[in-house]
């Protein structure tokens, strides 16, 4: 018996009958344990219990839950079938409480509220605990927005606005005539004034509050995912008139006190489309055989000055937004594509990190300092891997007096890439997707992007300047921000070891003492194997998701002890705060005054960093999904090769080598009737014994495209091509086992959110909200910027 199950076992039981009080005895019966050394480890886990404010002590001596934890405070995700879940538990240790229509007082996804358990989990079957919502403490959803129409069946208001988040869907909602008077066919934001109700349950009502633009305008389906995202599209008047009253050029003045560095050969290295160049690079080799590497980085926090009115803005904003055909900027792009960016021949101020690095990849001797420079060349990605890859020598000839340079950079990569896989980083698939559009914003490609040798070198020396300088100001213990990605749960990561070894594949470790190595072996194992693709996903699952944070933690996917976010300051406001604190502690030392002014207000602009920057990445998901499904939309009909991406008891979910996702639905594989096999994360017919596992190659057909809830429909060919397996266990026909043509098994218990559909979210970022797949761990990392690049989730965590 292990203590963190008893003690799980505890919490669900007392949070299940919070009324009562009980006996030592009549918990240990109730729980099943049973023996002297067990009645021993309960008495100490009700101690502890109370000692951390769970349970009480009645005046008779028996526990009961304190009346404090009665009610839990979490975020409802709703499903459109009527139930849901909620997330009570910050650490996600316990897990989400289901919620049964009639008892989620009409909440809707995204609600924070308030709930009682009113029926325990049971933590050995994998069901999780009941719960009742009893009251809606904040709204997630305060407007939405769509396609203004009118109908006979208004109900004497102005029209309706028609939904097409998936989440809200389902309700009608009505204009009122207070607000705008729009036309029908405009598309417009609404403020929401009745949310459902006793009176009206399916129903929402609120007033027009602006016209963005025609249901036929180009582009105007990606700006409403803006809008639907409450993404700020533009910026309020006072903040470009601030932008503007900012020199375009440096000023003399500026210059004091800074290192100059314009005799250096300083280069930007980007995609050709990019605007905003934050980043400079130099590398030469030292005498004693060691390269020096420095990173040199627009003085963004120079501009944005504390408190300013560019400041708040850009934390309010958090991120640059990157959609398919477009950038919504955190600063105005006179900051952003003007005098912050690093433009080839312009001077430049700038904050540098300098480091000496030995042949083994460490970083034996660093400076950080504020300085002024000057590019000698805007250098593309393509350019330079001409240089280090094709060896073209009209590109060569071209930057002649550069290339020993970047033949210095791709030596000083390639040692900078075996240090961190020395180390445990771990080297996820990185397939990204390039979304081409025509003039009119219609997706009319979709293909791999390629990272060549340019593309990673760039991503070794930010994640070099990034270590380098979390460590700096760890050492010197001052406040300071840092991007976290947290070692896995134990419970998680025992999971994953008992799928693995379904599959053959033992691994040596602790599961509650994880160290990114043992994920990397695990990866070097089944590398070029069939279930290299499966177990890739499910490790995924496992991790935790990177954000930003005023404790040093580590970050698990890099294997790196220190991290911050140092070199994009541009598009990421805890950069640009990483450089505001570089500056203030160079200028007023690292005393307690000094610490005084950063600590109280860190921990909370880590907190909302993180927030904007998941919204970022669930409005670029949306519209990648959307411009997906518009680009297969003009394929219905026509076959594919494919990869089975992931396998659920509804069907299974496959990839194209393009990376573009869609579903066959398990009442779409009418060759068989197919169960589900968790343990091996297969469908398997029942009489074929036909088999269907992650990873797998099949022929498919694209039979139905649903643009608006970015939904792609396929039908499996070839099924008798499939191999077979003794995976479904022998037994009598019966229907409990899965799910046979369409029939959906919705068993709350297990927590398998949205049900038979398609899981209530996206499957390709592993965010499915499930026991066991509660997030990969996405975030940004250098792209495309200013051109409408696609700005690729990172399920690892980070790549800087």
């Amino acid at each position: 018996m292990q203590d963190n199950t008893l003690k799980t076992d505890l919490t669900a039981f007392f949070r299940a009958h919070s009324e009562q009080s009980y006996t030592v005895e009549d918990i240990s019966d109730a729980l099943h344990y049973h023996g002297s050394a067990a009645f021993k480890l309960i008495v100490q886990e009700l101690a502890q219990l109370e000692r951390d404010g769970l349970v009480q002590v009645t005046d008779h001596g028996h526990f009961q839950l304190d009346p404090s934890q009665r009610t839990l405070t979490g975020i409802f995700h709703g499903n459109d079938k009527g139930f849901g879940f909620v997330a009570y538990d910050e650490n996600k240790v316990e897990p989400d409480a289901y919620i049964a229509p009639n008892n989620t007082l009409r909440a809707l996804n995204g609600d924070t509220v308030k709930i009682e358990i009113i029926r325990a989990g049971d933590p050995r079957s994998g069901k999780g605990p009941e719960g009742k919502v009893t009251e809606i403490v904040e709204h997630h959803y305060e407007q939405v927005v769509g396609e203004f129409f009118k109908t006979d069946d208004d109900n004497g208001y102005l029209g309706q606005v028609r939904l097409t988040d998936k989440k809200v869907m389902k309700y009608k909602f009505y204009v009122t005539a207070v607000g705008l008077n729009p036309t029908p066919g405009e598309v417009v934001t609404a403020e929401i004034t009745e949310y459902p109700s006793a009176e009206h349950p399916d129903a929402m009502v609120g007033i027009a509050k602006q016209v963005i633009g025609s249901v036929d305008d180009p582009g105007i389906d990606i700006l409403q995912i803006v809008y639907q995202h409450n993404i700020p599209s533009e910026f309020p008047e006072e903040v470009m008139q601030a932008a503007d009253e900012i020199p375009d050029h440096v000023l003399p003045e500026e210059m004091a006190g800074r290192e100059d560095i314009t005799n250096q050969d300083l280069v930007t290295i980007d995609g050709e489309s990019s605007k905003d160049l934050d980043d400079a690079v130099t590398v030469w080799k030292l005498p004693n055989g060691n390269y020096h590497l420095g990173v040199h980085i627009a003085d963004v926090s120079h501009y944005v000055k504390e408190d300013s009115i560019l400041d708040k803005e850009a934390y309010k904003r958090g991120t640059s937004v990157y959609l398919t055909d477009r950038v919504i900027p955190m600063l105005p792009r006179r900051l952003s594509n003007g005098i912050c960016s690093l433009n080839e021949g312009e001077l430049r101020l700038c904050m540098s990190c300098d480091m000496e690095i030995d042949e083994s990849g460490n970083v034996v001797k660093h400076r950080i300092h504020p300085s002024v420079m000057r590019s000698k060349a805007r250098m593309t990605y393509t350019a330079v891997n001409q240089i280090l890859e094709a060896h073209d020598p009209v590109t060569m000839d071209r930057y002649k007096e550069l290339v020993p340079m970047f033949e210095a950079m791709g030596e000083l990569h390639k040692i900078l890439v075996k240090h961190r896989k020395r180390r445990g980083a771990i080297d996820f698939d990185d397939r990204e997707a390039e979304i081409i559009v025509d003039d009119k914003g219609h997706a009319i490609d979709v293909k791999l992007r390629t990272r060549g040798v340019a593309e990673r070198l760039i991503e070794s020396f930010m994640l070099a300047a990034n270590e380098t300088v979390a460590e700096h100001y760890f050492r010197a213990k001052v406040p300071f921000l840092y991007r976290v990605h947290e070692t896995p749960d134990g419970d998680r990561v025992r999971s994953f070891f008992e799928f693995l070894t379904a599959f053959g594949i033992n691994v040596k470790g602790d599961p509650n003492h994880l160290r990114p190595k043992m994920l990397q072996g695990i990866l070097k194992q089944v590398a070029g194997k069939p279930e290299e693709a499966m177990v890739s996903v499910m490790m995924l699952r496992s991790l935790k998701q990177a954000r930003y944070a005023d404790q040093s933690l580590g970050h698990f996917g890099l294997g790196a002890e220190f991290y911050t976010h140092f070199t994009s300051p541009i598009r990421r406001y805890p950069d640009t705060m990483v450089h505001r604190m570089i500056h203030y502690y160079e200028d007023h030392g690292t005393g307690q005054a000094s610490k005084e002014k950063f600590a109280p207000i860190l921990e909370e602009i880590g907190v909302h960093t993180s927030e904007m920057e998941r919204r970022s990445i669930d409005a670029e998901r949306d519209t990648n999904d959307m411009k997906m499904a518009e680009y297969m939309a003009d394929h219905v009909g026509e076959e594919f090769d494919a990869v089975v991406s992931s396998v659920m008891k509804f069907g299974m979910f496959v990839e194209l080598p393009n990376t573009i996702e869609g579903l066959i639905h398990i009442s779409r594989m009418k060759d068989d009737y197919y169960e589900y096999v968790e343990k091996y994360l297969a469908l398997v017919g029942r009489n074929t014994r036909r088999t269907y596992r992650i990873g797998q190659e099949i022929r498919v057909k694209v039979v139905h495209v649903d643009k608006e809830q970015s939904e792609i429909d396929f039908d499996l060919l070839n099924p008798e091509s499939a191999p077979t397996s003794d995976l479904l266990p022998h037994r009598e026909h019966r229907s409990r086992g899965g799910n046979f043509h369409g029939r959906n098994n919705n068993n709350h218990g297990n927590n398998n959110h949205g049900g038979g559909n398609r899981n209530g979210g996206n499957h390709r970022n592993g965010n499915q909200r499930s026991t066991n797949s509660r997030g990969g761990n996405n975030s940004q990392h250098r792209g495309n910027n200013h051109g409408g690049g696609q700005h690729r989730n990172n399920s690892q965590g980070d790549r800087h």
